[in-house]
């Protein structure tokens, strides 16, 4: 799909008179509060803006950078692409000579439930027992740590982004692990024994491995449906590395390249280092998300599952904290978005539909001193 300089200059289109007022109001005391303010909100049909302000002014947008690399990935993987975990070892008559290897494929929903399940596979394969130990393998990523931009953000914000990550690499009680590698050991192992596979742990002489399963991830659809409407910055970072066949640079070079060719968007449009949101060298205006979410709205090939991965206001899986419950009331099932937060910084973008059925594109990036109740005001007056 590419959008085209029509669709750009009707996204650039003067401003209808309807309601500026109000909208003018809201973005000037924002501003004399020491608030950078990038907003807008256009008609999702025709394209048309309806209302802006400083809507091509690049800011720090937090979590609604997932609405650039959720969209992108499933335009050029498809939705219903899967990543797979490989198992290799040397299997004689049900017995596993020397170790088990699994060979991480960045799989982001290597959970227990479903590592319990691999296991019943290999259990289905024949495999009684196992005379050396676990071994990970984790060449599909390369030895990068956390991407460019990270320096400034909270040190337990996210863990390790291994090939082969077990329960997102945070320990039961949801903290980061020093050393993850050994929980997906550890995890691994315990649930081969409780499924009655042995693991002796000897070390032992064995013939070459070969590969005995590969294990699927969910499609990517559902995958995207977990990272924006929870906004899991580990599901994301997990799928960017892989897109960059393991290297986070390529992975956002590559979803850079897409928006250059599909949408005439150029680098200084989709300045990120990340995929997640969690840098704040992250930089992205108004306008530039409103043209990939009015894009992925026209498309019929990914739209409805990019569209469906959103917050759904007023419904599952999360409601409004503030400005509170009569607002939740007003918009709900009308409105779709995502959301982002940082320090300083409280971002929206997404769909909402009028009480006469239109449906608007819309997304505002505050950064400064601001809240929830600063969007959620205008979003409302959108709305309504």
């Amino acid at each position: 799909m590419t959008v085209g300089w029509r669709v750009l200059a009707a996204l650039l289109a003067p401003a209808l008179a309807l309601g500026a007022q109000d909208f003018r109001t809201w973005a000037r005391q924002l501003e004399r509060r020491g608030v950078r303010v990038s907003a807008g909100i256009w008609d999702a049909a025709t394209g048309k803006v309806l209302e802006r302000h400083q809507d091509d002014l690049a800011l720090v947008p937090a979590s609604t950078t997932k609405v650039v690399s959720t969209y992108a990935l499933l335009k050029t993987l498809k939705p219903d692409f899967t990543l797979e975990t490989e198992v290799w070892g040397d299997l004689q008559a049900g017995v596993v000579q020397g170790d088990l290897t699994f060979k991480g494929g960045g799989d982001p929903l290597l959970i227990s439930e479903r590592v319990w399940l691999l296991v019943q596979a290999l259990k289905k394969l024949g495999v009684q027992r196992i005379t050396g130990g676990i071994r990970l393998d984790q060449s599909a990523f390369d030895a990068q740590k956390e991407p460019q931009g990270w320096e400034n953000t909270t040190a337990d914000t996210l863990p390790p982004v291994l090939a082969l990550s077990v329960n997102f690499n945070r320990d039961e009680t949801g903290k980061l692990l020093a050393d993850p590698e050994r929980q997906s050991r550890e995890v691994i192992q315990r649930i081969l024994q409780e499924a009655g596979i042995a693991v002796e742990g000897r070390a032992a002489a064995s013939a070459p491995p070969r590969k005995l399963l590969g294990w699927t991830s969910p499609p990517l659809r559902a995958l995207v449906q977990d990272i924006n409407k929870w906004s899991n910055n580990f599901m994301i970072e997990m799928l960017v590395r892989k897109y960059g066949e393991g290297s986070w640079p390529r992975g956002v070079k590559r979803i850079q390249e897409f928006y250059r060719t599909s949408f005439g968007l150029e680098a200084e449009a989709i300045q990120i280092t990340d995929g997640s949101g969690l840098s704040k060298e992250n930089r992205l205006s108004a306008r530039t998300l409103a043209i990939i979410l009015r894009g992925a709205f026209h498309d019929f090939e990914v739209g409805p599952e990019f569209a469906s991965s959103l917050k759904v206001i007023g419904g599952e899986p999360w409601k409004l904290k503030k400005p509170g419950a009569v607002l939740t009331r007003q918009l709900t099932r009308r409105v779709r978005v995502k959301t982002g937060h940082l320090d300083r910084v409280t971002s929206l973008a997404g769909y909402l539909q009028t009480p006469d059925g239109r449906v608007r594109v819309f997304a505002i990036l505050l950064n400064g001193p601001c809240g929830d109740e600063d969007v959620w005001d205008q979003v409302s007056r959108w709305a309504n």
